[in-house]
């Protein structure tokens, strides 16, 4: 029996025997029951359910007056005043990026080596674990090359703790238009890697594609304007190319858009996600509803940035561009986009992923949605078919919080087990 085959079996035999009966659930030997107060689905709230998993993979998950305990080496677990959620899903990281106010951008790809880079990414990617994500899109090593690669391996291997990645290795940008800058006739290296025209892009995108990225990213459009304005970078039929041979190995396509016309023709090339997206109008919204391509707004990235600026949050009124990122928001939730939960984690700290879900809700989104963002809705747009729900058969990626996130998103930070791949990776040891 090939080995698809003999998991599928082995799946198969661990839902029968939690399926439930006229007896009610036997919860299976070596397995984990959860009884908390409410359990998240990934849709919706449910009260007065209990969850088992055997293995890596939810066997039940329903009513928990239907689950019974017969064997000693079940663990079972009383989560009174609790919620359990799914693992969140990030859809915007840079694990190997600390937070400007740290250390500036320039000066971490610049200054920092490599080896402390990739230290730093080890710190980071267990502090992400947890706070309850238990995957992310990492979207770019700024300058570290395909460090990603071997993070994403080394948590694979069980070598570090962090959650399951989606890397998308050094980036693709125009000659020009990316920095580290310096003096005209000096050569600096630079945070994403430079292709152009079809021969360039061709090579380059494949290359990514066989050192290890799961996703292409391209800058449609970047600060290259000759006052320092953001401009589309990539051309349409350049843009389509990457699409095309992206595509053709079974990967998708992120747009770094932050412009209309750079939003226009990623979305017109097939891009899958666009970050960003500032200047996105009414027009570009529905263009990018009509052709369901997602929006991760990295509301939480200018935040930070402003408060690093000198903007207290407490007493200053809203700068200008919060108030214009507002406004585009509530575009693309009128239009009709899916929304990615993505902050751009790296430009503020790591493991404050939930800042990015609650500006989410604070600027219009219910907190049913900020959750199915979080969830369900980040594994369909990443094609992760096991991840994000709590439903028999599922992969057993979990997160214990205390409180009601329904009621208060602040919730999410209240994180007392990180589940994944059904082993419990993180618990809170001062918690009762």
């Amino acid at each position: 029996m090939n080995r698809r085959l003999l998991a599928a079996a082995i799946g198969l035999a661990a839902l029968i025997a939690a399926a439930p009966n006229a007896d009610g659930v036997q919860a299976p030997s070596s397995s984990l029951v959860l009884f908390p107060d409410r359990v998240f689905d990934g849709e919706r709230m449910h009260e007065g359910w209990a969850v088992v998993v055997s293995g890596d993979t939810i066997v039940y998950a329903g009513s928990d007056a239907d689950v019974h305990v017969t064997t000693e080496d079940a663990r079972a677990l009383d989560l009174s005043g609790t919620t359990l959620i799914p693992g969140l899903i990030e859809g915007h990281s840079h694990l190997l990026l600390h937070p400007y106010d740290e250390t500036s951008w320039t000066d971490q790809v610049l200054r920092e080596s490599l080896a402390e880079r990739t230290a730093r990414a080890v710190a980071h990617a267990s502090a992400t674990l947890r706070a309850g994500v238990t995957t992310v899109r990492d979207l770019g090593t700024e300058g570290a090359g395909f460090a990603d690669v071997g993070i994403k391996a080394a948590i694979n291997k069980g070598v570090i703790p962090g959650p399951r990645m989606l890397i998308a290795t050094k980036a693709l940008v125009t000659t020009g238009s990316y920095g580290p800058r310096g003096a005209p006739e000096y050569h600096f290296p630079k945070g994403a890697e430079a292709a152009d025209g079809v021969d360039d892009l061709a090579r380059k995108t494949r290359d990514q594609i066989g050192r290890g990225a799961d996703w292409i990213k391209v800058y449609a459009d970047y600060r290259w304007g000759p006052d320092g304005s953001a401009q589309p970078t990539f051309t349409q039929r350049e843009l389509e190319l990457i699409v095309e041979i992206a595509s053709s190995s079974g990967r998708p396509v992120v747009a770094h858009a932050s412009t209309t016309e750079g939003m226009r023709r990623a979305v017109l090339a097939g891009v899958r996600t666009i970050e960003h997206g500032d200047g996105g109008n009414a027009e570009v919204f529905a263009l990018m509803a009509e052709h369901g391509v997602a929006l991760c707004p990295t509301l939480a990235a200018g935040d930070a940035i402003l408060q690093y600026g000198g903007w207290n949050k407490a007493t200053d009124p809203e700068p200008a561009r919060i108030q214009a990122k507002r406004a585009s928001f509530a575009l693309a939730l009128a239009a009709g986009v899916e929304i990615c939960f993505g902050g751009d984690v790296g430009v503020y700290p790591h493991g404050d992923n939930v800042r990015e879900l609650e500006l989410m809700h604070q600027y219009g989104m219910g907190r049913n949605e900020v959750l199915q963002a979080a969830t369900a809705g980040n594994a369909a747009i990443f094609g992760l078919g096991r991840l994000g729900s709590i439903v028999a058969g599922q992969l057993a990626d979990m997160v214990v919080v205390e409180g009601d996130p329904l009621q208060d998103l602040t919730a999410l930070r209240h994180v007392r087990m990180v589940v994944k791949n059904g082993d419990v990776v993180h618990e809170d040891a001062t918690w009762n």
